[in-house]
């Protein structure tokens, strides 16, 4: 009984921390809109995402270690990690489960039909490490 007990209390405890939804701030140019779309589906999703926008987003994914060429469309930062672009929730997920000792991910460009983005997906997205180090991105996932 005390084993159960326990258990009782433990997900008692628990179980609020896994209900709140994961805190984001996304930075965007002020005239885009598929960056909208893409906090509404980050939002669909679980995510609590606050919006600013900026025209400052290239120095926003410099600063974050994002290198020029890798940058997407938007800049976002949630629980000590930078993702940029549209990156799909499911990779999202991964990172902040797997924890990796990377800056983040970035997804470069604005591809046609990633989340957010009108049209059809005609080709994988590849997704890439934001490293810390200053060493060259590596893949981090294909959707």
């Amino acid at each position: 009984m005390g084993r159960l007990a326990g258990l009782a209390a433990f997900i008692a405890f628990a179980a609020p921390a896994l209900a709140d939804p994961l805190q984001a701030t996304l930075y965007k140019n002020p005239q885009c809109s598929c960056c909208e779309g893409y906090a509404a589906y980050l939002r669909d999703n679980g995510f609590n995402v606050e919006v600013k926008p900026t025209n400052d987003l290239a120095e926003i994914s410099r600063k974050a270690g994002v290198q020029e060429g890798m940058q997407g469309c938007h800049t976002m930062f949630i629980d000590g990690y930078v993702v940029d672009g549209h990156v799909p929730v499911n990779v999202v997920r991964k990172l902040l489960t797997e924890r990796p000792a990377i800056a983040g991910i970035t997804l470069p460009g604005m591809p046609m039909g990633s989340p957010g983005m009108a049209g059809t997906k005609t080709e994988k997205f590849v997704i890439y490490t934001v490293p810390k180090d200053g060493k060259a991105p590596s893949v981090y996932a294909e959707e």
